[in-house]
């Protein structure tokens, strides 16, 4: 049997049984899932029946006699061929549903499946449909073999047709989720906006809350500002009572110190005045010019006496500028010391008195012939009174001092023992000529002591700073930089004796040199002075002692010319420069040493603004009113004495006013009314 020839068996089979009986409506899908219409059973198509019409009507004229065949078997294929072949003209003339251009066997696809779907219809209608549908198997009594594939193509293409309603389906529920899936979108944008909306309400809410709290804590701090200006005002008026009454008591003590001030003014001139009656009383007790043709009398008990009472008024004068001014009971001891010389003076004109008349008695009772020469001596005795009386007021005039204090010049002579020593201690390195190695630490040791110092200028500015610590890591033993080499005064033994030396003698010479061209320099020297002399105190000894040899008038003494001491070496120890036996010109001498008196003044008020402020200046500012009482108690030198002490008070003045106050007017007010005219 042949496998098409079977295939058909099998579908007649399906057809009788009992599934194959039953009755299936298309109407059914409409309350159904849109995908189930692929699972239901295959339905004839509502054109099956006129499509059967049209066959059985045309299926007795057109049935011919097989030539190849039996009348069985030629029959249904005759039938077939001529159902298909009416059913395509019908086609192309848009008479029946199926209008589409298709090809041969989809039409005749579509025709069997027409044919099955009119069977159903019959099988739906009962017994009197029953009979067509035998007809219809008499008239298609089997299907032939050569068909299975068609039906089964058409079977496939039902059910891409399912699946094609299926996918519509598929999208138009896609779509109603699109919808919904947006409408949700919508209602939680609008959700979201009302969140927005109420965050923004309680924002606002909490801004309101907030600012209502600023406001009333402003105004609780706008009361206590107001308690505190009420009690601000209340101090106010407390304190500026207090200070009427602290102005008032303040007036009250100016007006006791015009008062006391006035009365030991009064005191002081009445004190001076003493002491010039004092002196002049004391130029006549001179026993060596003024009673030399009596050498019988001995009158110099009398000159110490005066000399005694000269000395005790001078040290009360000089004790009251110190402590301020006079007292009571200084007046009347100046006064009991004026009395004695008075006293004194009137003891020795007796006894000169006495003398004179007796060596008057003596010549009478010489020779009447030695009148002429008596004459002679009487006319010396009468003239040389008066040139004594001048030279001796010369000398002493008012008590002044031509030589420094004991106590001044054995701390001068500390000083330059010092510097002998600190000479003495590096010895090895001066004396190093055969030495090449004991040489070069010399010169890198001096450049490195020296180099740093001759930078300071008056436009220094922020290097101070950067030379001071120079300076002062190469004196505590560091290393430093000098020349593009590595120096310490570890190099050597007496490496820093050595620096010390030549540091000092350096300061001295910037004083000298610099100071004396620019003399705003001064200050920027001695601030680093100051600074390493707090640091290293030998520094500032051997500066002192370098200062008081180039300038002994910062000790101050006039050095004395002794025996044996030539003159030159006494220029030089006077502070002249003296070159191939010339000495240097007045105006550059007086240059130099106020170039050094400068510096000098600028050291003992300066300290290092870096340093320890709470230890005590190394040589402050009493040193400096110690030099300026020594000065104005010795003599005047020409030229000299006035530099100096101008100088001294135009840099360091106005530190001394601040430190001694009235003792300092004292000084001035001596100055001008008494040092002046001298």
């Amino acid at each position: 049997m042949q496998p098409r020839q079977l295939r058909w068996e099998t579908l007649a089979a399906l057809r009788t049984s009992g599934k194959g009986r039953l009755s299936y409506c298309r109407r059914w899908l409409q309350d159904e899932d849109i995908l189930e219409g692929c699972m239901s059973p295959l339905v004839l198509s509502p054109y099956s029946g006129w499509v059967l019409d049209r066959m059985v009507g045309q299926s007795a004229q057109e049935i011919t006699p097989s030539r190849s065949s039996t009348p069985k078997e030629s029959a249904p294929l005759t039938n077939r061929s001529s159902s298909l072949e009416k059913v395509t003209p019908a086609s192309r003339r848009g008479s029946s549903p199926f209008s589409l251009d298709l090809p041969g066997f989809l039409r005749e696809l579509l025709i069997l499946y027409s044919v099955t779907d009119f069977a159903y219809m019959l099988t739906t209608q009962g017994n009197d449909d029953l009979s067509l549908l035998e007809t219809d198997q008499e008239v298609f009594p089997a299907v032939p073999p050569s068909k299975v594939a068609e039906v089964e193509g058409c079977i496939r293409m039902y059910e891409e047709m399912h699946r094609l309603k299926g996918k519509e389906g598929l999208r138009q529920r896609q779509e109603q989720q699109e919808q919904m899936v947006r409408a949700v979108y919508d209602l939680a944008s609008e959700q979201l906006k009302r969140f927005d909306e109420l965050k923004e309400l309680k924002q606002h809410q909490e801004f309101q809350d907030l600012q209502e709290v600023m406001e009333k804590s402003s105004k609780e701090a706008q009361g206590q500002q107001e308690k505190l200006k009420e009690e601000h005002r209340h101090r106010a008026k407390v304190l500026n009572l207090k200070l009427r009454e602290a102005e008032q008591q303040r007036q009250r003590q100016e007006e006791l110190e015009r008062l006391r001030k006035e009365e030991g003014q009064e005191r002081l001139r009445r004190l001076y005045s003493i002491q010039e009656e004092v002196l002049q009383l004391n130029q006549q007790i001179d026993p060596n010019y003024r009673h030399k043709d009596l050498p019988r009398i001995d009158l110099s008990a009398y000159s110490n006496r005066g000399n005694q009472i000269c000395g005790l008024v001078s040290g009360l004068i000089r004790t009251t500028s110190e402590r301020g001014f006079p007292t009571p009971v200084d007046v009347a001891n100046t006064e009991r010391a004026l009395q004695e010389m008075r006293g004194l003076i009137s003891s020795m004109q007796q006894e000169i008195a006495a003398a004179v008349e007796e060596k008057r008695r003596k010549d009478e009772e010489e020779e009447r012939q030695k009148k002429k020469e008596l004459l002679k001596k009487e006319q010396m005795k009468a003239q040389t009174p008066a040139p004594a009386q001048q030279s001796g007021g010369k000398q002493q005039k008012e008590g002044l001092q031509v030589k420094a204090e004991e106590s001044t010049m054995q701390w001068y002579q500390q000083l330059q023992d010092a510097a002998e020593q600190c000479i003495a201690s590096f010895s090895g390195i001066s004396n190093c000529k055969d030495n090449n190695e004991v040489k070069k630490i010399k010169t890198d040791l001096q450049k490195a002591a020296t180099i740093p110092v001759s930078q300071i200028s008056r436009i220094a500015g922020s290097q101070l700073r950067e030379i001071f610590d120079k300076i002062n890591n190469l004196l505590s033993g560091k290393s430093v930089q000098s020349g593009g080499r590595t120096v310490s005064v570890t190099q050597h033994p007496q490496g820093l004796d050595f620096v010390y030396y030549k540091l000092a003698e350096k300061f001295v010479n910037q004083g000298e040199e610099e100071v004396a061209s620019h003399r705003d320099a001064a200050f920027p020297i001695a601030v680093v002075a100051s600074g390493i002399w707090e640091i290293h105190p030998r520094v500032g000894d051997l500066f002192l002692a370098h200062l008081h040899k180039k300038c002994p008038y910062s000790v101050p003494f006039y050095p004395a010319l002794k025996e044996g001491t030539s003159m030159e070496e006494y220029q030089r120890m006077l502070g002249y420069q003296v070159k191939d036996s010339k000495m240097e010109e007045q105006d550059h001498f007086l240059k130099r040493m106020s170039g050094m008196i400068r510096l000098y003044a600028a050291i003992i008020q300066l300290r290092w603004p870096y340093g320890n402020k709470q230890g005590m200046h190394p040589h402050g500012l009493n040193y400096g009113w110690r030099w300026l009482a020594q000065m104005l108690n010795m003599e005047p030198l020409a030229d000299v004495t006035a530099t100096l002490l101008f100088d001294f008070l135009e840099v360091c003045g106005n530190a001394l006013m601040k430190q001694y106050q009235v003792q300092f007017w004292k000084m001035m007010l001596l100055i001008r009314e008494d040092y002046f005219p001298r």
